[in-house]
């Protein structure tokens, strides 16, 4: 069974139907991409899957559970976690501190335990800090850790945004667009790291607009168009799609 399975995805708003009965399945160990003009219902689905906004229909199946209509922090608990295009966190954090507030089972934040379990408090603290070495190391933001997050570059954000979730220790990561706006080398820095955390056993699931970037890291891809899934396949295929290149308004010669 495949980790995530999204079926019928409806969503609204003031009448206008964004998500029209979407559909995806994401199997375990890859980087699926989710590609489609502006407007396809990209983003809304990836808000409905991981709580953000309850669908109007439909049904969230991950890891064989059924999410559907979930809170955002008991999916994240569940094991999915989401980025977002524009890179969030706390700018006056340094690159550390932002690191370790996504970090789960935190017992100082409890108020029993920290007046009265302080070394287990500061146990678990340490196993922390040990984990966010180790994802700055894997993620290059090793020499920025005592940055505040508003100093690193955009590119350095985005890592960071990817950083984050991984301290939330998931299984899947819904990726935002994760190279938008990042210059051509860091962006082919960003699709080697991902395409190495798949390596180590993550899954992903990747809204992104940059064709070179899906082409070098997404294997399926699903396109969307006006709020359903139109096709999917390897990038080849759905690059040869004429009904792809219909929706993208061009028919440009994707694969060139």
């Amino acid at each position: 069974m495949p980790l995530l399975v999204a079926t019928g995805i409806r969503r609204s708003f003031y009448g206008v139907r964004a998500l029209d009965g979407a559909e995806v399945a994401v199997e375990a160990g890859t980087v699926t991409g989710l590609i489609g003009p502006n407007g396809a219902g990209k983003t809304t689905f990836f808000n409905c899957i991981s709580g953000m906004i309850p669908p109007d229909g439909g049904r969230v199946v991950f890891d064989g559970q059924d999410v559907t209509g979930w809170s955002p922090d008991r999916i994240t608990r569940r094991g999915m976690v989401r980025t977002f295009q524009i890179a969030r966190g706390f700018p006056r954090l340094t690159v550390m501190e932002n690191l370790l507030l996504y970090g789960p089972d935190q017992p100082g934040e409890a108020a029993l335990t920290a007046l009265f379990g302080r070394r287990a408090a500061k146990r678990r603290e340490d196993e922390l800090v040990e984990r966010a070495k180790g994802i700055a190391a894997q993620l290059r933001l090793t020499r920025v850790l005592d940055n505040r997050a508003a100093e690193v570059s955009g590119g350095q954000k985005k890592l960071l945004e990817i950083g984050r979730a991984l301290m939330a220790e998931p299984r899947l990561v819904l990726l935002d667009e994760p190279v938008a706006g990042v210059n051509p080398t860091l962006a082919g820095e960003i699709v080697e790291i991902i395409r190495g955390l798949r390596d180590r056993g993550l899954t992903f699931l990747v809204v992104e607009h940059d064709m070179e970037a899906v082409s070098r890291l997404c294997d399926p891809v699903v396109v969307f168009a006006e709020g359903r899934r139109l096709t999917q396949g390897t990038f080849a295929e759905v690059a040869a799609d004429p009904r792809v290149q219909e929706s993208y308004m061009g028919r440009r010669a994707w694969a060139s």
